[in-house]
């Protein structure tokens, strides 16, 4: 469904749910007893739907007929848009590139055909270790925000910042966001080699540990293909190019995609923020 058609939906949605409502307190009937909403749309006369809305009329009485029955405070929240905060360093930022090139951006364009409602904040700054992220993240993020795709470690690493002390940033991040009753997507790092297996491993291990604990998505290594590669990086040689960055979004789309699900899920059972 594009946009256009989206917004007439959306439109008509209302309208007809305003119509609806009007014509339950006209006959008295109290929502919360009715078992088949079906039989009080069926009391409805063309004459009181609106005029030009043919096209989206069905689709709007199908919407209604599967929600009308659900509080209305629980039918706002689930049709509310989907809002996932991109937290991260120069990856997320999208250092060196236009703003539609960035990794957030770039991924609602490949996601916005499907989820129209969906809205990913851009919430990356350059630079950021994972302290400097823990220290900003009260406010970062918007106070209804669904989910979040953390994308950190990368900065630490180029310091030679400890990685026992990366984890606890880290988890500290995560517990944050987890009491905010969030869903997550990690995108995780990996070191170079040349740091020494002393530093690698507890580095990369870090990672799943971490997505292990507190129950979320992982992507254990988003620069697979992408790292070291210059067709797929800026000048520099670290920061991906567009080209790059679509690589990325290739990879982490189907988690994404799980990521949207979740929340889904959890607007479903009432656990969301």
């Amino acid at each position: 469904m594009d946009s256009v058609c989206f917004a007439r939906y959306r439109d008509a949605r209302a309208m007809l749910q305003a119509i609806v409502t009007d014509h339950l307190n006209r006959n008295r009937y109290n929502v919360m007893e009715i078992k088949n909403p079906s039989h009080v749309l069926s009391g409805l006369t063309p004459e009181m739907l609106p005029r030009g809305m043919a096209s989206v009329v069905l689709a709007t009485i199908v919407f209604a007929t599967l929600n009308f029955s659900l509080p209305a405070d629980v039918r706002a929240e689930t049709n509310a848009p989907i809002r996932i905060v991109a937290f991260g360093d120069s990856l997320v930022a999208g250092y060196g590139l236009r703003q539609q090139d960035a990794l957030p951006e770039q991924l609602i364009a490949a996601l916005k055909a499907t989820y129209p409602d969906l809205e990913i904040i851009n919430a990356g700054v350059s630079g950021d270790t994972t302290g400097a992220a823990l220290a900003r993240l009260d406010w970062a993020f918007p106070p209804k925000a669904d989910g979040a795709i953390v994308l950190l470690g990368g900065n630490d690493f180029l310091r030679g910042l400890s990685p026992q002390r990366m984890k606890r940033n880290l988890d500290e991040i995560l517990t944050k966001l987890k009491q905010r009753n969030l869903e997550i997507l990690i995108l995780g790092m990996k070191a170079a080699r040349n740091t020494g297996k002393a530093y690698w491993q507890p580095f990369d291990a870090a990672f799943p540990a971490l997505a292990k604990k507190h129950d979320t998505l992982l992507d254990p290594f988003y620069l697979e293909g992408v790292a070291a590669t210059r067709e797929f990086n800026q000048i520099d040689g670290i920061h991906p190019n567009a080209k790059g960055v679509a690589k990325i979004v290739k990879r982490i789309l189907p988690q994404v995609e799980n990521l949207i699900a979740r929340i889904r899920k959890a607007r479903k059972n009432g656990t969301t923020n």
